[in-house]
């Protein structure tokens, strides 16, 4: 980290804590003008467990039964964003009960004491814009059976949070964070007494970063499905807000809700989760349709890629592709080399995967889970397709940019002679081996097939000079290389055929099969699941064919089909059990 950003970030911090503290000292607002509805929606169960003292955040479970939650000690610094950004109140609320009003409370006017006067963790734009947006809209829940002076240190406290996020927004990072912030500031002035002021200077600032962050086919700089998401549920509540209000959205906001709707829908598997690419999950659940609904936007996407991912899907079965190059600059502070990786999800069931972002368990599985080894796609001589750059301050935290990432990933989407084709290639490996990779995608019109293929190639003199200086470093013993298919937990998979082939069973009752050309060794290896929510990475499956290139050109043709005793139309009810807390 250079000098100047060292300074840059504590020079933020700095002017964060000052108007913090300076804004305390504003008039605190009386009241609410209106009341927001609760749009918000949070984990019945999780409300429960946090009742019973199970506190799970950002990864890591704590078990302190009647405890302040701000009297822990924090296990690092997303836990204490995380619950500096009052998400919980959306668990307690779901939960709804006595007991888990009593401990919303606990835990509001606990921070109110602690915090409220500008002093302290959590004075980040957009945490504060997470805390106004939950405050408001689950007021209700918590103001009952609070009396007068308790009433008058909640709105003094929205009051001087509401002062400082209209001086400090700007701040935010640009994308999600500043999102949340003009969200929670605009929620702010629509609601509260006295705070009109902010409300249009709110609504065009939230039109102009629509115009900035959100691209002509609906996609966001860092390409990140799930944050995407998050980003349109914020611009839906800020329309309803604004309506309720009889105001007007700008009209850059309406066109942004208009570009990303399809966009969404075009990054959402059969089963309704979307693509995990980019650092995304697959969103919680209920989400998207919710935001949809809200939107009253039904455009589909056009022909091509959305946000730089094409969608294959016919049948019950859809494929998503990562098929653009990585997010660049700030915005790849957690992004994925997963460029030409798939998944393939049939009906309501994933089969093949991404292994996820680790970021909610820790630095290292962060790291892992960015590397091209975490992703279905070929990796090379044990490179990652774009690689990662020193440390640096992003955001006021450590990040790890990309670097040396492909530029040219040339793409064509049409129809085979029976079903859909994707064409892509990258040239991630070029100035490192010489070597292109290039992989063909055919999806069956019935969705029971999928025929893949993949290329190693060399496409000039130039790469052909690199490769064979490659070959002489190894004593011309081969490049090694893995194409890897990462599997769904829930899936049950078995070596078959006399290790020449394997079945993949899931648990709708669906049975697929994996095969491949003669030549590659096909191995069935461990392999991890990361995603939000869970305590620990889960354990899965992963078929691997590895091989060694040994010339200008290498092809390594393989299969997933469904078996044909298989039925067209599965009935598939089964329920997944929550993984339990404690």
């Amino acid at each position: 980290m250079s000098q100047t950003e060292s300074w840059s970030a504590a020079a933020t911090r700095f002017l964060n804590r000052f108007h913090a503290r300076m804004a305390a000292r504003s008039r605190p607002a009386l009241g609410f003008v209106s009341q927001q509805e609760p749009r918000s929606t949070g984990s019945f169960a999780k409300g429960r467990q946090l009742c019973a003292g199970n506190l799970m955040f950002a990864g890591h479970l704590v078990e302190a039964p009647d405890a302040m939650i701000w009297d822990l000690d924090t296990p690092d610094a997303a836990w204490e964003e995380e619950i500096h950004s009052f998400r919980w109140l959306d668990d307690l609320a779901a939960a709804g009960d006595a007991r888990a009003r009593g401990v919303a409370q606990t835990w509001l006017w606990g921070w109110i004491a602690r915090y409220g006067s500008g002093k302290g963790a959590g004075w980040a734009p957009e945490l504060a814009g997470r805390r106004l947006i939950r405050s408001i809209q689950h007021a209700l829940f918590v103001l009952r059976g609070i009396d007068s002076e308790k009433s008058g240190d909640f709105y003094r406290a929205l009051a001087c949070q509401t002062i400082f996020l209209s001086r400090r927004w700007q701040s935010s990072a640009p994308g999600l964070p500043r999102f949340e912030a003009l969200t929670g500031l605009l929620y702010a002035g629509l609601s509260l007494e006295g705070m009109g002021a902010y409300v249009e200077p709110a609504r065009r600032a939230l039109g102009a970063e629509c115009t900035r962050q959100v691209d002509a086919q609906g996609g966001i700089p860092t390409r990140n499905p799930e944050e995407l998401l998050e980003v349109f549920t914020l611009l839906t509540w800020a329309q309803a807000a604004l309506e309720e209000a009889d105001a007007v959205p700008d009209d850059a906001h309406l066109a942004a809700l208009g570009r990303i709707a399809p966009t969404l829908r075009a990054l959402r598997h059969a089963d309704g989760g979307l693509a995990r690419f980019q650092g995304g999950g697959r969103g919680l659940d209920g989400r998207l349709d919710q935001a949809l609904a809200a939107s009253g936007s039904r455009r589909r996407q056009a022909e091509g890629l959305a946000m730089g991912y094409a969608r294959l899907s016919a049948g019950r079965t859809s494929v998503i592709v990562d098929a653009a190059p990585p997010p660049g600059g700030r915005a790849s502070a957690d992004a994925h080399a997963s460029t030409l990786a798939f998944e393939l999800t049939s009906g309501r069931r994933p089969l093949v995967v991404s292994c996820g972002s680790g970021a909610v368990f820790g630095e290292d599985w962060r790291r892992a889970g960015r590397a091209t080894p975490s992703h279905s796609t070929l990796c090379l001589d044990g490179y990652s397709s774009a690689r990662l750059a020193p440390p640096r301050r992003v955001g006021g935290v450590e990040r790890e940019l990309l670097e040396d990432a492909p530029q040219n990933v040339p793409v064509e989407i049409g129809q085979a002679s029976d079903g859909l084709r994707f064409e892509g290639g990258h040239d991630g490996y070029r100035t490192t081996h010489g070597l292109t990779h290039a992989r063909i995608l055919e999806l069956t019109f019935d969705g029971r097939g999928l025929v893949g293929e993949d290329l190693l190639m060399t496409l000039t003199d130039v790469d052909k000079k690199l490769f064979d200086r490659r070959m002489d470093a190894v004593k011309l013993s081969g490049l090694p290389w893995q194409l890897r298919f990462h599997l769904h937990p829930e899936v049950d998979a078995e070596l078959d055929m006399g290790g020449n082939a394997v079945s993949l069973a899931l648990r709708s009752g669906e049975i697929w099969v994996f095969r491949h050309d003669p030549g590659p060794e096909l191995t069935l290896e461990p392999s991890v699941y990361l995603e939000k929510g869970r305590l620990r990475p889960r354990a899965a499956k992963q078929i691997v064919l590895s091989g060694r290139a040994m010339e200008y050109a290498t092809r390594i043709r393989w299969s997933l089909a469904k078996a044909q005793d298989t039925a067209i139309a599965v009935r598939d009810l089964a329920t997944d059990e929550a993984e339990p807390t404690h």
